[in-house]
């Protein structure tokens, strides 16, 4: 039962090293290798590899990230399972990247830094105390509970949306499109770390925007087709929001010339929130290999039709 690590030669020799280390009695073969493809029973790529029937024996894709929208649309063979990286380092990440967009929201850091450009010497405006900042957190898997945890010591009143109900300690929880209204309401720094599905493409648009209280702000670390560009520059330069963190765009990386690069309102990373580390991979492969030979749940496990 073979591992295909259809990764870059450098990050799968570490790949290989470390996963046999732990699991000396597993094949890992690399792109570029000779192989039989008829001996793999699991594949770790970002991407579905060309010629996926030649996998017959294949039983699970793993995904090298924590995002699986780029499957898809995707047809996987019938009874092969998908699995998205669940690790707590690439929930760490997030709650460090989350803290930073909402803590430099709270303190008016893109004012700040707009200012420099005029050598402006000037308060913007007195923030509220933390209590009184309402901070929502939107999609309340791994690494949005993660991300709320990592709120709560500083104070904020949290709220959280899903699909589907949830109950988090200290967290006010909304739920399903009659929530949604409820919960931007209440929403001065919206945080968006949904997944993308059909139902929440293009979610991050005028109408959504309008539902927040005015002067709200934006941590965007999803996935770029959920935001609306022109929706948020319009909401920007009509007040209804006024900045915002963005760190996945679509496409990616954003042309020249692109409004994002030069507004002042708006920061922008190029995709970093999250990154995947060989040494976080491992052991969340070790224990999905382990779970498939001992017939237990794979962690991370995507339900195709929900599209997470």
């Amino acid at each position: 039962m073979t591992l295909f690590a259809n990764i870059d030669a450098a990050r799968g020799e570490a790949l290989r090293h470390q996963l046999l280390t732990l699991l000396p009695d597993q094949s890992v073969v690399l792109a570029g290798e000779n192989f039989d493809p008829a001996d793999v029973s699991y594949i770790l790529t970002w991407k579905i590899p060309e010629n996926l029937a030649q996998y017959t024996a294949l039983k699970i894709v793993f995904s090298i990230g924590a995002g699986v929208d780029q499957f898809l649309g995707e047809t996987l063979p019938d009874g092969v399972r998908l699995v998205r990286l669940v690790d707590p380092g690439l929930t760490a990440m997030m709650q460090e990247y989350v803290t930073m967009g909402v803590l430099a929201l709270h303190r008016d850091l893109p004012a700040y830094l707009a200012q420099r450009q005029t050598e402006t010497w000037a308060q913007v405006a007195v923030p509220p105390a933390a209590s009184q900042r309402r901070v929502g957190v939107m999609g309340l898997g791994e690494l949005g509970k993660g991300a709320l945890e990592a709120l709560k010591p500083l104070g904020f009143s949290l709220s959280g949306w899903a699909r589907s109900a949830h109950q988090i300690d200290g967290v006010t929880c909304y739920h399903g499109a009659e929530g949604l209204k409820d919960f931007l309401a209440v929403t001065d720094i919206l945080v968006c770390l949904l997944p993308l599905t059909l139902q929440t493409e293009g979610l991050l648009n005028g109408n959504l925007f309008a539902q927040l209280p005015k002067g709200a702000a934006l941590v965007h670390a999803g996935r770029g087709k959920q935001l609306h560009h022109e929706d948020l520059l319009a909401a920007l330069d009509n007040g209804q929001l006024r900045a915002a963190v963005i760190d996945v765009t679509d496409p990616e990386p954003l042309p020249a010339g692109h409004k994002f690069w030069s507004d002042q309102r708006i920061l922008l990373t190029p995709h970093i929130a999250c990154i995947t580390r060989i040494d976080m991979v491992v052991p969340a492969i070790v224990a999905n290999l382990q779970n498939h030979r001992n017939n237990k749940a794979l962690q991370g496990e995507v339900e195709l039709s929900r599209g997470y």
